[in-house]
């Protein structure tokens, strides 16, 4: 039986006196365990949207709602929420440990159990033999794998990821994606963007489609395809957004 873990409500979004919503009636319900594929093309709302979700950002009018403990605003729960940016969000001139260490100290957690945490993680994406470095010294793959298990230090029920491969090589890609499969076979719910199409589609079983801060499509990927005739990813938002260059 299925779980629901956020609903989303008529979430509207703008911007000082703009009369066009970055987010326009966004309406979605996400099940605990799922992972959920948000895309769209260049300026669809995608990054507003998740910034609502992990409150960065408050919505205009509409609700957020999650279902942990109770019912609760993003505000309410950010120790569970996970977050992980295109953007590295850490200090280069600072090893691999001593950032894991001062994230880590940010969640309260103690320090016996952030030893131990920093060291598995490490361990997990292939950075223990260099965990005294400093990070300006990493490869972009390095700095990618960084800059996820920095999210997964408080162990959070729901991680946010936005283009979590973009730039790697074959290798950081392939080691990411299998430590995102651990963790939501141990049962974090994933909600992802990315432009990489082929790995979205073997990694996501439910697609949120938006355009001009609509969403235009909210189903597994299967019934999407088979529903709109198409044989992936790719051909759907196509079909879907057309073909007009975004900016």
């Amino acid at each position: 039986m299925q779980e629901t873990l956020l609903h989303v409500s008529n979430v509207y979004k703008t911007y000082g006196k703009s009369a066009v919503p970055s987010l326009d009636g966004i309406d979605f319900t996400v099940e605990k365990g799922e992972i959920v594929g948000i895309f769209g093309p260049n300026g669809a709302g995608k990054t507003t949207l998740i910034s609502i979700l992990c409150s960065i950002l408050n919505p205009t009018l509409g609700s957020v709602k999650y279902y942990l403990d109770g019912e609760k605003t993003p505000r309410e729960i950010r120790s569970k929420l996970g977050f992980v940016p295109q953007d590295f969000s850490f200090f280069p001139e600072l090893t691999a440990k001593q950032n894991l260490s001062y994230f880590g100290s940010l969640y309260n957690l103690q320090k016996a159990e952030l030893e131990q945490k920093i060291d598995d993680l490490l361990q997990k994406v292939g950075l223990f033999h260099v965990k005294n470095q400093k990070v300006s010294t990493f490869s972009g793959g390095m700095k990618r794998r960084l800059n996820l298990i920095i999210s997964l230090l408080h162990n959070p029920s729901i991680l946010f990821l936005d283009e979590p491969t973009v730039g790697v090589d074959v290798q950081s890609k392939i080691a990411i994606m299998n430590l995102l499969q651990e963790l939501n076979h141990q049962g974090t719910t994933i909600i992802y963007t990315s432009h990489h199409l082929k790995e979205a589609e073997e990694f996501c079983n439910q697609i949120v489609l938006i355009d001009h801060g609509k969403i235009i499509a909210s189903e597994t990927l299967t019934n999407l395809l088979k529903k709109h005739a198409v044989n992936n990813l790719e051909e759907l938002i196509l079909k879907l957004t057309g073909t007009l260059l975004r900016d």
